[in-house]
């Protein structure tokens, strides 16, 4: 009878399962689950993030004369503080020189907008309406002025709130490179022994899938980020240093966070000489097809197997929903769905044909 059927049973666990979640929410009995999830999600999200980066790094050295594993992280963790330190050191003039420079241009902007109204005000001939042109644009420039100062005190509180995560994740961080390797056997405990060998496959594989795509990423930032950088050099664009950064930072997301990271380039280059945007767009293009053709078959190989066009869907989809964190997110979650619903259905497939 179809009623008996294991799809119609699944379908009636999922409905209700929905039903206890509405009534739950209307309650308001899920609220402090969302706070802790909420305080915790970030933590969590950085130093899994780290995590999948270092584990090599720390499984290297450990291996190096039978250095216990908590000294190997010490070692990584006064390295990683030396080289921001260092960096700090040699850079921070640079960039702090850089970031005041970009902070006057909405400025600048204005000014520059105010001196082409006035000017076309002065040759319109009675065919334009100048002084109309010159009032507008002075609002939109001095709006984005306005905004940057409204928003000040949005970004003391969101850097007070980084501020904190950057204190908890280390110490996250430490206990998950320390005992990251007791969470298979962990998990694997709490199946049935005859499942066991198949539930450590699914685990090693979902181990493997996130941390190619982690580790994956990160390199192909940080090689656009260098290149980006060594070529805003050459054609001589301002603010170099900051802007090769930038690129690094939204390369982590992929396909769209190059494009992104090129439009603050493009219109630094306007405003220096608009020739220079050209070049910057060239930049883009050559760096673009380094990585496409030479960095990215070598990092990731076939090893995610996700289309194009599948990726591009997700940031689609990920980006109004959860904003910048859900386009970092997206691909390594739905590769982690896809191998859970491979081996799901494996699974599913075994135990009903024994």
């Amino acid at each position: 009878m179809w009623i008996k059927h294991s799809f119609f049973k699944y379908v009636t666990a999922a409905i209700l399962i929905l039903v206890l979640y509405y009534f739950l929410e209307k309650l308001e009995l899920l609220e402090p689950f969302k706070t802790i999830f909420g305080t915790l999600f970030y933590p969590l999200l950085i130093a899994g993030f780290l995590f999948y980066i270092l584990r090599p790094v720390v499984h290297l050295i450990s291996k190096v004369r039978f250095i216990p594993v908590p000294f190997a992280i010490l070692i990584v963790f006064v390295f990683i503080g030396g080289l921001l330190y260092m960096g700090v050191w040699l850079l921070a003039d640079t960039v702090q020189k850089q970031m005041n420079d970009l902070s006057k241009m909405p400025e600048e902007m204005k000014q520059t907008a105010e001196e082409a109204g006035q000017k076309l005000k002065e040759n319109d001939m009675g065919v334009i309406s100048g002084a109309s042109i010159q009032q507008r644009m002075t609002e939109y420039f001095g709006g984005i002025t306005q905004q940057i100062g409204e928003h000040m005190m949005s970004v003391f509180s969101t850097i007070a709130g980084a501020t904190t995560v950057l204190i908890i994740v280390p110490f996250v961080l430490f206990f998950f490179l320390k005992d990251g390797h007791r969470l298979i056997p962990f998990l694997k405990r709490a199946l049935p022994e005859k499942h066991q060998p198949r539930g450590v496959k699914v685990l090693q594989d979902l181990d493997y899938t996130v941390s190619s795509y982690i580790i994956g990423q990160v390199t192909i930032a940080a090689v656009d980020g260098v290149l980006t950088y060594i070529g805003y050099l050459i054609i001589g664009i301002d603010y170099a240093l900051i802007l090769g950064l930038f690129v690094t930072l939204t390369c982590v997301i992929p396909f769209v966070g190059p494009v992104i990271g090129a439009i603050p380039a493009i219109v630094v280059a306007l405003m220096q000489e608009p020739s220079l945007a050209i070049y910057v767009i060239i930049t883009f293009i050559v760096v673009q097809q380094l990585e496409s053709n030479l960095v990215a078959p070598f990092v990731f190989g076939e090893r995610l197997n996700i289309h194009p066009l599948t990726v591009i869907l997700l940031l689609v989809v990920a980006a109004p929903l959860y904003g910048v964190v859900g386009m970092i997110i997206a691909v390594p979650t739905y590769s982690v769905l896809k191998v859970l619903l491979k081996h799901g259905y494996d699974f599913y497939q075994l135990y009903h044909s024994t």
